[in-house]
Parts: structure tokens; sequence; C-alpha cells
């Protein structure tokens, strides 16, 4: 199993100085989560950036690194706003794996329970999904096109 961190709210961090949130360059809230697992479970950090600010140049380097990985099952840690269009573009690979999707609505270095649960629930799904792609967030899992965030009501839902 192989996670690969694209940045997004599951990492943000508060910036005293300048008063905000922020993406950093590096993977800490996951590597933070990772020290409690039982598993060994890799991780790669590409992009570090808020979905909103991803456009189909760095969908392609997601794709890519997905598509040259050799984990067949690959859990995505990515923002909320943008996950269903970066899945989209994933499926439309058809790749013979199994791809997660999941992100957090509250950054983890403010309350690492929605993040932790999230990708908790990301992996045990990954690991009992037949080979397609998937979004799983806030205890709602699917296939890509069937989970979306409902951005009025700020939560996933089955569509």
């Amino acid at each position: 199993m192989l996670i690969i961190n694209t940045g997004g709210t599951f990492n943000k961090r508060y910036d005293p100085i300048k008063g905000e949130l922020f993406v950093p360059q590096d993977n800490r809230a996951i590597e933070s989560i990772r020290t409690s697992l039982v598993m060994d479970i890799s991780l790669q950090g590409i992009l570090y950036k808020d979905s909103l600010e991803m456009d189909d140049h760095d969908r392609s380097v997601l794709a890519k690194t997905i598509a040259q990985s050799d984990e067949q099952i690959i859990i995505v840690v990515h923002g909320t706003d943008t996950m269903d269009l970066s899945a989209r573009y994933v499926a439309n690979l058809a790749l013979e794996k199994v791809i997660v999707f999941t992100g957090a609505m509250i950054p983890f270095s403010i309350d690492p329970l929605e993040a932790t649960a999230n990708l908790s629930m990301a992996m045990g799904y990954a690991q009992n999904a037949s080979n397609g792609v998937y979004i799983v967030m806030q205890g709602v899992m699917g296939r890509y096109d069937s989970v979306k965030k409902n951005k009025f009501a700020g939560k996933f839902e089955y569509v």
C-alpha cells in the first residue's frame, strides 16, 4: 500500500506571523498518523497544494505517479474541494489498481480526529475493494462518481 500526499486541508498548519493557514511542503500530518499503525505503509509526497489551486497539469502528475507505482493499493490524500475532479481524471486511466481518495475538512494540526479517521477508513476500505477509484470521507464510501462534497452543507454525500 502507498499513500500519496498532495496537500489539501488535511495537511494545513497555521502560520502565526501571516495569520493564515498554509499547505506545508512536508508529510508531517500523515507521518504522525503512521506512527500509530501496525502496518508498514509507504508514503510519497507530491504537489503540496490546496485543491482549489490544482489544475489538469497537477492531475496529470498525480495520475503518472499512480500509474508508475508498483503498488496495487493507493491512498491519495487530497483537498476536498476538487477531490472528485482528480478522482475522475485518474479513473479515466482505467488502471488495474485500487485507488482511494480521502482528505479532511479540518486540518490535522487543529484537530487530528477527522483526518485520522478518514485516512484509517480509506486504508480499510482499500484493502477490501475491487480495482477502481473511490472516495472515502466522513464515513461515506463509494465509487468516485457516487460520492461528492456538498459544499453548501459542508459534508460528503452519496449522489
